[in-house]
């Protein structure tokens, strides 16, 4: 199927995304001068903007690309979950799955003066989503899972994803043959056992698969240890400014970064596995889907702050790049 096919594919589909969601906040301004009481800048704030993290970035990813998101989670029952229920239905993406409870929205907060980040402070309960509110979960997903063309779990390990949700997101979803991918965690690899696809960078491969990478073959020899461990159908790891590699059963593919500046990679790894999960479910197959994500990974990176990518921005980047070359070698 041509790139231009699949793209236009995209705005058919239907992605379920279950996982942590958190607000990103931005506080900018300038600094002028320290300050007397501690050896610190004083920020003169300018500007403060709220934006989609987490799994709610990942939904707004598949929007931006002109697919149709339903989001699943947990926020608290405060301003912050206000804000972003806002934005959600600002943004149009479903949030039916959405569970209202006592523990605070987890806020990811970004202090910026001069497009450097000074300093981040965070606001969660990272407690094991459980009883009532876990229930629900997974009656809502239980329902809606046939309605869709693929599911998304993304993993930041602040409570709601464990290896009950996954068996049971992997339960419902066998039945319809629905591809599952991951944004893993380290700690949570377990959990993730028969699921479509995982997307690790570097770091979490490595810690995953027990396995230091620091060239090609001890990159192989992750990537294929992780398939086994994970018994998954493929793995994707992103490796920053070397790209990404994908793992399929006895093959690999590298995919050389298309990234030519990069300003803050946050978020970079949700527009990752929305792509590649909204590409897949379009028509492309495996290496097709991941070469569009690394394309769109490339988009993000040059932008400061949570960005998004439009199907016309991956459109003009594919035709750029489109002597890209990619490697692939086979391994038993």
């Amino acid at each position: 199927m041509t790139y231009s096919k699949i793209l236009r594919e995209l705005k058919k589909k239907k992605i379920l995304v279950i996982g942590d969601l958190i607000l990103d906040r931005y506080i900018r301004g300038r600094v002028n001068r320290i300050s007397p009481e501690a050896p610190v800048p004083i920020v003169e704030v300018t500007d403060e903007d709220f934006f989609l993290g987490g799994a709610s970035n990942v939904a707004h990813n598949v929007i931006a690309l002109g697919g149709h998101s339903t989001i699943v989670g947990v926020t608290g029952n405060d301003r912050a979950g206000e804000v972003l229920m806002n934005i959600l239905e600002e943004k149009r993406i479903q949030c039916g799955g959405v569970f209202q409870s006592s523990r605070p929205t987890t806020v990811k907060t970004r202090v910026i003066a001069h497009n450097q980040q000074v300093v981040r402070f965070d606001k969660e309960d990272r407690a094991k989503i459980d009883g009532k509110f876990f229930r629900g979960l997974l009656e809502y997903i239980r329902k809606v899972i046939p309605d869709h063309d693929a599911v998304i779990i993304s993993d930041y390990k602040k409570g709601i994803v464990s290896s009950e949700l996954v068996r049971e997101v992997l339960k419902n979803s066998r039945t319809e043959n629905i591809f599952v991918s991951v944004d893993p965690k380290i700690g949570h690899f377990h959990f993730y056992k028969n699921v479509s696809l995982i997307t690790p960078n570097i770091h979490e491969a490595s810690v995953a698969s027990g396995i230091e990478i620091k060239d090609e073959n001890s990159l192989i020899n992750a990537g294929r240890a992780l398939l086994r461990k994970v018994s998954c159908n493929a793995a994707l790891i992103t490796r920053g400014e070397h790209g990404m590699s994908l793992f399929e059963k006895n093959k690999v593919s590298h995919i050389p970064t298309v990234a030519r500046n990069v300003y803050d990679v946050t978020g970079a790894g949700d527009t990752v596995i929305a792509t590649f999960t909204l590409a897949y479910a379009a028509g492309a197959n495996m290496e097709e889907a991941a070469i569009i994500a690394n394309h769109a990974a490339g988009i993000v990176v040059s932008e400061l702050g949570t960005a998004v990518v439009t199907p016309d921005q991956l459109r003009k980047s594919l035709g750029v790049n489109r002597k890209l070359k990619i490697r692939e070698s086979t391994y038993t």
